[in-house]
């Protein structure tokens, strides 16, 4: 059995839709008496009617038995790509754990005039068997898809009793290797329906829409097209949509026709009109909500409506720390209204259908859905794809099966724009025979596979993780470059196609970076329609550690012999719902709406703190929606004087349709002459909607408007004398010319900082054809730091030297085994009553990788006031990058130092704050020092992370809690740092935000405040 290539046995087909009906049903979710054995081989005795369950415990249902009892039924196994059984197709172990469940339920009198009672479910993973009241009804397989069982002739009415034998591994378990947790058990809704005489089987509600030609642009005409399926004794048919008019009366099957609905208001992600419909019969009523609209393929372009849409998505597992992909409704309505708020407007099914709940949701909030098969053979990669189950015709039928009951259950839906074969599953007849298969049902809606590299059976040219430069290639119409895997005639055909990258910016720890870039080249060349982050939200299970601490695991957490570590924490969201700053950096490059500055004199800004606004300006605001105007945002402006506001009014601007313009005259600016004078434009929600509430920011500008002002010059100095460093200068005591005081606190520093905690990007391999020119294949970036011994510096003291005012020291650093170093000249002085610190840092010749920072370091211990917060003038709030700063805004900004860190899954670098103006430490509400940074003669500012961890401390620790309690306080300025990248699966850092061993100035003046 569960060796057995078929899709199950007894299941009811064809496959139907997810239909809210009026017909009797009755739940069988609830405790369930279960028991769990090691093999697929126990006694069938517990399916008898008469069977005794006493002895048996009881878990809940839906729920994955590996999340219940406290790992009384085995544990989670994490895998990306590999199998954690024996790649022996289709033959599983025999050491198989495999769940029984049985429950009692009541069958009410009145059922006994149902035509039949249908027994569905929703999810089971991964092959289950049925039995009602010891009758054996079937068998079926296919974990995220919908299965249903006639089970009219076993059930009575009164007491029943189901029982239930799940198989953790099967046949199927091959072509469900998606990248995520296997969680075996009854994991979505169990339902008992009786069917009427003279019900309706099935219903599709087929909707176009045709813009109206006049002066309405927001109405046009409804294409409605219904397919019924019922028997003839269920006619006449009704079709009502109250809203429009519309009450359809079918007498027979052949009558059902299509017709225009005039008046109607289209559906899009953008504006998500949906209008409430029924299709009723004299037994049973089925409740819809309809959304009109048009999906095509024009050329190159994909459209909605006839407009081009361009793709603001993520990658969407069904994850709960907790649940596992248990569908709680109003967490999953909270998660799409924060998409929403993130500026997230298309979702990718990752790698399944989700529960149907989900797609109602998007249809009412307003998504573009690519809705995705219960598909992917990654495993098979491994073998070069030999005996891959794409390409054998003996699994045919079952692909074919997964792709009816994708399609079927879920066809009634406005929101999925795209059908979606599966994913990395290679490439075969069998992908091809689906594609057609769905071709043939469904006509209007494109299909994708992105492992359909020539573009033989699909509608859009897909890819995943492709550079910048290869996205670009493949947006241009240069036609002398051939596509990856294409020769030169299928790069031509696939250029004629829309493109998406089902996959891109790898959101794993820290990062990604560059998604300015890519959203650059999709303004650039319409063909490309954006794509997809890979993922919304990280996947860890809370557990507790052995002292009881409870913590977020991931692979390997739970004693997997085999699995993938960390991998599965590659999300835009935390475990525990926490956005990251790489979600605030995706909304800030997807806003909506784009504010270019043009000031008198200056020729156009982009926004970014260019330009200089010398009393008057223009900016020119920029509708990017797909559908719906401005009318619903209101524009407000502030004035700031180093962060503090000083001014702030609404600008009027004039409802600008989609893809249009609108210049508006800018406020006249009050410009400060002893303080930096920024212009900040938001667009925020005039009205509360369903997902946000009124002032909701949905994009942001900021323009530069300070008066040039003079950084003071470096006072040079003569006649040093060679000292031993023992000396006060101002607020600085020094001992053998390192610092041991600061306003009367003990500190030590500052020592060259060359390393950070890897991120899980810096920890990825290079795959050889990086941007970066510093990279070494099959090596990453963090085992040569650890190799050049980065995390490990030893200082050797050249020279101490000072004058009446100043000190200066001279430091060679470097690590063992190493013959490169760095030299660390630091001079101390007193310059307008401030301490000032200028560090040159110059490294010799002879480092061959790129270096994660440039910075120095200082150590804060505990005291009687320790530092625990900062207050500073720069990019903030969150984390910053060099690759990643378009979510950061210059402004005033306060923290404590716990919030100054993000709490990834796997400890990595996190905290840096770029271009910092002032930074003032504080103990609670008390400040301790403050910290002018002043630029280099390049105009380049450095940046800052405080922390109660040491980068080593951090890059030794797999999880935060083994962090442990610090009361030293650890601040870094950084000259520079190097970029994010997306190296754990894909690009590493663009060459420009690279950092190369370079020599840079770091100078501060310090003084204390307390």
């Amino acid at each position: 059995m569960v060796s057995d290539l078929a899709p199950g046995r007894g299941a009811l087909r064809p496959a139907r839709s997810w239909l809210r009906s009026d017909a009797p049903s009755l739940s069988l979710n609830g405790r369930w008496q279960f028991r769990l054995s090691p093999t697929a081989s126990g006694p069938e005795d517990f399916a008898a009617d008469g069977f005794d369950d006493h002895g048996w415990d009881s878990i809940p249902v839906p729920s994955h038995w590996v999340l219940e009892g406290d790992g009384a039924y085995g544990r989670p196994i994490y895998t990306n790509i590999q199998f954690p059984f024996p790649i022996d197709p289709p033959h599983v172990p025999d050491e198989n754990p495999t769940g029984d469940y049985r429950r009692h339920f009541t069958v009410p009198a009145d059922w006994a005039e149902a035509e039949r009672v249908v027994l569905r479910f929703d999810g089971v993973e991964s092959l289950f068997r049925v039995w009602v009241n010891g009758t054996e009804i079937g068998s079926a397989s296919g974990s995220r898809l919908a299965h249903e069982f006639d089970v009219t002739s076993a059930v009575r009415t009164g007491d029943n009793v189901i029982a239930v034998r799940v198989h953790q591994w099967s046949a199927a378990s091959y072509v469900e290797d998606q990248d995520q947790w296997w969680l075996p058990g009854i994991f979505r809704d169990v339902t008992l329906t009786a069917r009427p005489v003279g019900g309706i089987e099935d219903v599709w509600l087929r909707t176009g829409f045709e813009q109206d030609s006049g002066r309405d642009e927001g109405r046009g005409a409804g294409l409605v097209e219904a397919e019924i399926t019922a028997g003839a004794a269920a006619f006449p048919v009704t079709l009502r949509i109250p809203e429009l008019g519309v009450e359809r009366v079918w007498a027979a099957p052949g009558d059902v026709a299509p017709f225009a609905v005039p008046g109607v208001e289209p559906w899009s992600a953008e504006v998500p009109r949906l209008y409430d419909a029924t299709v009723s019969t004299a037994a049973e009523s089925i409740a819809l909500r309809v959304g009109f609209r048009t999906v095509g393929i024009r050329g190159d372009q994909f459209l909605v409506n006839g407009h081009r849409v361009v793709f603001h998505g993520v990658n969407r597992h069904e994850a709960h720390p907790e649940r596992g992909r248990v569908f709680d409704e109003e967490h999953a309505r909270e998660d799409l209204a924060r998409m929403k708020r993130f500026n997230v407007n298309a979702i990718r099914t990752s790698h399944y259908p989700p529960h149907p709940r989900l797609l109602d949701l998007a249809d009412e909030l307003g998504f573009w859905v690519v809705l995705e098969c219960d598909l992917e053979t990654h495993g098979f990669e491994k073998l070069d794809w030999a005996g891959n189950p794409s390409d054998d015709p003996a699994w045919r039928e079952a692909y074919l099966d997964r792709i009816r009951r994708t399609v079927e259950r879920d066809k009634n839906h406005p929101s999925i724009v795209i059908w979606s074969l599966g994913n990395e599953a290679g490439t075969g007849g069998n992908l091809a025979a689906m594609s057609s298969w769905v071709h043939a049902r469904d006509p209007e809606r494109p299909v994708h596979y992105e492992g359909d590299y020539t573009g033989e059976y699909t509608d859009l040219y897909s890819r995943m993780y492709a550079s910048v430069p290869e996205t670009e290639q493949i947006g241009s119409d240069n036609a002398r470059s051939t596509l990856l895997n294409c020769t030169p005639a299928q790069s031509a055909r696939q250029r004629t196609k829309p493109f998406l990258l089902c996959e891109y910016a790898h959101a794993m720890g820290n990062g990604p970076g560059a998604f300015d870039q890519y959203e650059a080249l999709v303004r650039r060349y319409p063909r490309l329609h954006g794509g997809f982050v890979w993922e919304w939200r990280d996947h860890g299970i809370l557990t507790t550690a052995p002292d009881g601490t409870a913590y977020h695991a991931y692979g390997g957490d739970f004693g997997e012999v085999v699995h993938d570590g960390n991998f599965v924490m590659d999300g835009m969201l935390l475990t525990d719902d926490v956005p990251t700053p790489s979600l605030h950096e995706f909304k800030a490059v997807v806003q909506p709406v784009e504010f270019t500055f043009e000031s008198e004199g200056d020729g156009d800004g982009d926004g970014r703190d260019h330009g200089k606004v010398q009393g008057h300006g223009e900016v020119v605001v920029t509708s990017l929606r797909h559908t719906a105007d401005t009318s619903d945002l209101r524009f407000r402006w502030r004035v700031e004087h180093d962060g503090i506001p000083v001014a702030s009014g609404v600008l009027d601007v004039p409802a600008v349709v989609a893809g249009g313009s609108a210049r508006v005259p800018l406020p006249t600016v009050s410009v400060a002459h002893d303080a930096e004078t920024w212009l900040t434009i938001d667009a925020v929600l005039a009205a509360p909607t369903t997902w946000a509430p009124a002032d909701h920011v949905l994009a942001s500008a900021q323009l530069d408007c300070s008066a040039p002002r003079r950084v003071p010059a470096v006072r040079s100095r003569a006649a040093w004398l060679p000292g031993d460093g023992n000396l006060s200068l101002g607020i600085a005591e020094f001992t053998g010319g390192s610092l041991t005081r600061l306003a009367g606190r003990e500190v030590s520093g500052p020592r060259l900082e060359l390393f950070r905690a890897p991120t899980d990007n810096d920890e990825s391999p290079s795959d050889g054809v990086e941007e970066s020119d510093a990279s070494i294949a099959g090596v990453s970036n963090a085992e040569l730091w650890r190799r050049d011994g980065l995390d490990r510096l030893t200082t050797r003291r050249i020279s101490v030297a000072h004058t009446a005012d100043a000190l200066r020291t001279v430091d060679k650093v470097s690590s063992a085994n190493s013959a490169s170093w760095v030299t660390v000249e630091s001079m101390w002085s007193v310059e307008d009553g401030d301490l000032e610190l200028r560090v040159e840092i110059e490294p010799s010749r002879g480092w061959r990788t790129v270096w994660p920072r440039i910075g120095i370091r200082f150590e804060l211990p505990d005291g009687t006031a320790a530092v625990d917060g900062a207050d500073w003038f720069g990019l903030g709030p969150l984390e910053s990058y060099p690759d990643s700063l378009r979510a950061a805004r210059t402004g005033r900004f306060s923290a404590t130092i716990a919030d100054l860190s993000v709490d990834y899954a796997r400890p990595q670098e996190t905290g840096h704050r770029s271009g910092l103006r002032r930074l003032t430490l504080a103990n609670g509400a008390s400040e301790v020092l403050r910290i002018d940074a002043l630029p280099d003669t390049r105009g380049r500012r450095p940046g800052f992370t405080l922390s109660r961890h040491t980068p080593q401390e951090i890059a030794l620790a797999r999880h935060p809690f083994e962090l442990g309690d610090s009361t030293t306080s650890h601040l870094i300025i950084d000259a520079a740092q190097h970029g994010l990248g997306s190296r754990s699966c894909g690009p590493d850092v663009w060459p420009e935000f690279a950092l190369r061993p370079e020599a840079r100035t770091i100078r501060l003046r310090i003084a204390a405040t307390g």
